[in-house]
């Protein structure tokens, strides 16, 4: 139902709700309120801590003073009792206050509690009448125009227009095995609840609901994924790959290997990511796979998010495999003879394994017989660019990279059309990055420490959070270089940031990859594409800036070579989560146990942060503090999944929430 069916909204109020992702009657009332003010209970004022946010009830002693303050403001005071303690009221900028705070009238306050030597006091509190019933008010997204209180209204309208018995999504036996309540319920009490209690019973069955709707599409999408596996391998081990090796395999890799040889064996084609830390031999994998597609008569392809890395994997790869008679070569874009000859050896079947950029995508490529796709960094690639390049091959095999690690629930959603190999144990003899954690008062001694580093030879990365400099006071890199510069007189120093134009970047990162550069003064910019094994020392301004997860990734830049590596965190930070944070990531270098305190610590923004997976919103569902409800929702789906119930006629509505939920991100795989 258009929502200008709702009394009180117009056209133009009807746009404001547009804004708001509230077209329809329906997305209002799936509009969630973003927090809650509680006014349920009333403390007393002797009894109101400092800091905390409380509801007082108060008679107005005198009538409110006003005066002009600097810049010409207008600030009201007055003083409010409950018969046994008094508190001061400071508003600014109201001129309607003597006329709404009447002396000798009691009202409630609702508002954060500060301390004016012994006497409470509350800046610019929320007031109603004494005679206002103890609720717990929702407090809605609103954008300009449409205040929470207008939203709050025509939800109330939405709700009335609720049958008394309303259709439910989740059938009976669904409900009553994990106890939740009935969708009208969760809607009337979403929105406005009596109780604590009665928000936290709808908040529950709403969460599971959105969990289980998109676990269900995911399997869904996977499904369809599983296309028919026109050219079957052997399901043979690769082991005359293995002997080009100069090094021997770990069990994470020959485990991650025989999965993929046993998916390209089966009925259908693999689907599969290979997830492991920074160096735990993603490449060498990839590599593995690619031997017995290469040796039936069919080409592999391989996309890198940048030149730099898909020149490093080129040169790994060719390296490796060009002695056995494997031809290999390297598209980057560009209209010049050597990348048109690429594109001819591709076409020709000569190349039999391509490394690539986005070029690979481009409408010139043509593939003589495609059979594998490999993408890597996958959270720098979209879903669509994933596709495109399968596309270019009669249902190849597909194999998917990250060096991200994510806690193997996160990836069952992020990944969710994927099958997960992990690579969770490092090859022997890599040296753990020693990992220290400074105050800024303390950087010229680590500058110190960064020199010795130089003096053997080595190069460094010094990171800064911003490239321009703002108020906040963080380091930027604008104010940053010309004092690096200054402390490392005769040393090579560049600078890598993202608003340099792309051909400034990949010169920038080939002259610190060649070693003509000593040290490079960068932003995060360097988190993903630079593999320097003679990079050694990294310093990281304002720490607490980043989450665990992009720490551990900039950390990953050094340490690749034989060398001992240190980085060095700098951050003033005084809030104990911030501390917390830092000190849990000094103490460890396994990016796995890194994840799960980021999670637990920070939430699931820096896994799902870019939203490239394809993966719908999430409405009210709170991954990191939602959890337990997660993993519940994940084994529903799959018992549903397993026993064929979701085409039967009691899960028709919520095969409707499903295509409902993957339409609005322009997914056309769920075929329900």
């Amino acid at each position: 139902m258009d929502i200008q069916k709702l009394k009180g909204v117009g056209k133009k109020r009807a746009e404001l709700f547009g804004k708001l992702g509230a077209p329809t009657v329906g997305d209002l009332l799936r509009l969630y309120p973003r927090d809650y003010q509680d006014w349920s209970g009333v403390t007393p004022i002797s009894d109101a801590g400092t800091d905390e946010v409380c509801v007082v009830r108060g008679e107005v002693v005198a009538p409110p003073t006003e005066q002009r303050i600097r810049g010409g403001k207008l600030m009201h005071r007055c003083t409010v009792t409950d018969g046994e303690a008094d508190m001061r009221l400071t508003f600014f900028n109201n001129r309607y206050i003597p006329g709404l705070l009447k002396e000798g009238e009691t009202y409630l306050f609702r508002g954060r509690v500060s301390y004016t030597g012994r006497t409470p006091a509350m800046v610019s509190p929320e007031f109603s009448p004494e005679d206002r019933s103890a609720e717990i008010v929702p407090i809605y997204p609103a954008t300009q125009g449409l205040a929470t209180r207008s939203v709050a209204q025509a939800v109330k309208s939405a709700l009335a227009l609720l049958p008394d018995t309303l259709e439910d999504p989740l059938p009976p036996e669904i409900r009553e095995r994990y106890k939740l309540c009935y969708l009208g319920y969760a809607l009337e009490n979403i929105h406005f609840p009596r109780t604590k209690e009665d928000l936290e019973i709808a908040r529950r069955r709403l969460v599971f609901e959105e969990f289980l709707v998109l676990q269900l599409g995911l399997m869904e999408i996977k499904s369809g994924n599983r296309q028919e596996n026109l050219h079957p391998l052997p399901g043979d081990f690769p082991e005359d790959f293995t002997r080009l090796l100069p090094f021997k395999l770990t069990g994470a890799q020959q485990r991650a290997i025989a999965e993929g040889i046993k998916d390209m064996s089966g009925p259908a084609t693999m689907n599969r990511l290979v997830q492991g830390d920074v160096g735990s031999g993603k490449t060498a994998v990839a590599a593995a796979l690619c031997w017995p597609v290469i040796k039936s008569g069919r080409q592999a392809a391989l996309m890198a998010p940048t030149e730099i890395l898909a020149s490093q994997h080129y040169k790994s790869l060719s390296g490796l495999l060009e002695p056995a008679g494997i031809r290999c070569g390297l598209l980057t874009g560009g209209a010049g003879a050597r990348q048109r000859q690429v594109r001819e050896g591709i076409s020709s079947g000569d190349i039999e394994l391509v490394i690539g950029t986005h070029a690979l995508i481009s409408e010139k490529v043509e593939f003589h017989k495609l059979g594998l796709v490999i993408t890597d960094e996958q959270h720098r690639f979209g879903v669509k660019q994933r596709m495109a390049l399968a596309q270019k091959g009669a249902s190849p095999h597909m194999l998917v990279m990250s060096a991200t690690p994510i806690p193997r629930t996160l990836a069952l959603m992020a990944y969710g059309d994927l099958d997960v190999s992990v690579l969770d144990e490092l090859p022997p003899g890599r040296q753990e990055i020693a990992t220290y954690l400074i105050t800024p008062d303390k950087r010229e001694r680590a500058f110190g420490y960064v020199r010795e580093f130089l003096k053997e030879g080595r190069q460094g990365y010094l990171i800064c959070p911003l490239i321009e400099g703002d108020e906040s006071g963080m380091m930027s890199l604008e104010e940053y270089l010309p004092r690096v510069r200054a402390a490392f007189p005769g040393v090579a120093v560049a600078a890598l940031h993202g608003k340099m134009k792309p051909q400034e970047k990949e010169q920038a990162m080939a002259d610190f990859a060649r070693g003509d550069t000593k040290l490079l003064v960068a932003t995060t910019v360097v988190e993903v594409g630079m593999d320097v094994p003679n990079a050694a020392i990294m310093l990281i301004e304002n720490a607490e800036r980043y989450g665990l997860s992009q720490l551990h990734q900039l950390r990953g830049r050094i340490g690749r070579g034989k060398y001992q590596s240190a980085c060095i965190l700098i951050s003033a930070a005084k809030n104990p989560e911030s501390v917390e944070r830092l000190k849990v990531f000094k103490s460890t270098n396994d990016g796995f146990t890194i994840a799960d305190a980021d999670l637990k610590l920070r939430g699931p923004g820096d896994f799902f942060g870019q939203r490239q997976h394809g993966l719908p919103q999430l409405k009210i569902a709170g991954i990191s503090m939602d959890m337990e409800l997660l993993r519940e929702a994940q084994k529903c789906a799959r018992r549903i999944y397993r026993s064929g119930a979701l085409e039967g006629c009691d899960y028709k509505l919520l095969r409707d929430e499903i295509r409902r939920l993957f339409e609005k991100t322009g997914s056309e795989r769920i075929a329900l």
